[in-house]
């Protein structure tokens, strides 16, 4: 190898180092279940908006923020044939669940086992379980709702994947005050429960009045069809998420996993994510063709779930440009051109 001469002076610029930019990949084309929206989207939207506004007692800047959430139309999109009344409390929960997000990312480990405490309880006993926090009054509020109809099976589905997510979430908080970055292995079984799809996988069942036995439930092909999606919405959020979370120092997503785990750069980790996506719709189409036979009464219930899930894994690709919680209001632009400027790094 020739040695520079000893006049030459290299100048690097920012870009020799550090992206200033990623390209998303195009999940939406590789996603081609159908997008459908349910006919009450508006109407329970707004009012489910309010319920949250005057339930959590939001104040600005969070007012703002919470209002290009537009959780309702992600409700509308994942439940399209729910009623208004089923598609209300979906609508709250998913509300709730995302403000509950936001407000875990506050909390230590402690704080979010009081939380957990709290909520589990609510869901236990909706009508006279007593608690003075915000959060729990909400669950109260749908929960009660909930049980009018909710099948003894998706009831105690909802619950067990419900406390699953604070458990998750209070290792997530452990993680974020150590400044610990798991490997891929462990970050996924954690992300899995921290996304709090499974809670939204039970109220498929719910919002569609039906409540599949364990027999089903349990059954490895359900199991590794919900799992699928659940990757492919969760694995796909990380990517969307990514520039919000590294402006504000936060580790738990994949794309940082996998920069520090496989030595990538911003890109390759965005690019690696979405051939795992890719394999995650091939994992559910594999597992529907060997979907096994339950009966023709069951058989149709069975589709019905399957087909809430289609619905989560689409409805989930095309909100992430409708709320402005990932791309603030330049969704519709990025989501043609998917060019992702990076933000600047708050400080600490």
């Amino acid at each position: 190898m020739s040695s520079m001469p000893p006049t030459a002076i290299y100048t690097s610029t920012r870009s020799d180092f550090e992206t200033t930019r990623f390209i998303l990949p195009d999940l939406i084309s590789d996603c081609h279940y159908p997008l459908r929206l349910n006919p009450d989207c508006y109407p329970v939207s707004r009012a489910s908006e309010q319920w949250l506004l005057d339930g959590a007692r939001l104040a600005e800047p969070r007012v703002t923020k919470f209002m290009g959430l537009h959780a309702g139309e992600l409700t509308a999109a994942c439940y399209p044939d729910a009623d208004a009344f089923h598609l209300r409390v979906c609508s709250d929960y998913l509300n709730w669940l995302f403000n509950m997000d936001d407000w875990l990312d506050e909390f230590d480990a402690d704080g979010t086992w009081g939380m957990r405490e709290c909520c589990i309880s609510a869901f236990r006993d909706p009508i006279n379980s007593q608690t003075e926090k915000l959060a729990g009054k909400m669950c109260k509020s749908y929960f009660s709702r909930f049980m009018q109809t909710g099948g003894p099976g998706c009831t105690e589905r909802f619950i067990h994947t419900m406390d699953l997510f604070f458990i998750a979430a209070a290792k997530q908080a452990e993680d974020r005050a150590t400044g610990h970055v798991p490997d891929l292995e462990s970050y996924i079984t954690m992300r899995r429960d921290t996304s709090g799809c499974k809670p939204c996988f039970a109220l498929i069942e719910y919002a569609a009045l039906i409540d599949l036995p364990d027999k089903v439930m349990s059954h490895p092909v359900i199991m590794a069809m919900e799992e699928a999606t659940n990757d492919l919405v969760t694995w796909s959020n990380d990517i969307f998420s990514y520039n919000v979370e590294q402006s504000r120092h936060d580790t738990h997503n994949m794309v940082v996993v996998l920069m520090r785990e496989q030595g990538l750069n911003l890109q390759g980790a965005v690019d690696y994510i979405d051939r795992m996506c890719k394999g995650s719709i091939q994992r559910f189409e594999d597992n529907r063709d060997i979907l096994p036979s339950w009966g023709e009464q069951l058989d149709k219930q069975v589709a019905i779930y399957i087909e809430g899930l289609q619905n989560w894994m689409v409805g989930s690709l095309h909100w992430s440009f409708d709320t402005t919680r990932y791309f603030g209001k330049n969704g519709h632009i990025i989501k043609q051109d998917r060019i992702i400027e990076l933000l600047p790094k708050r400080p600490l």
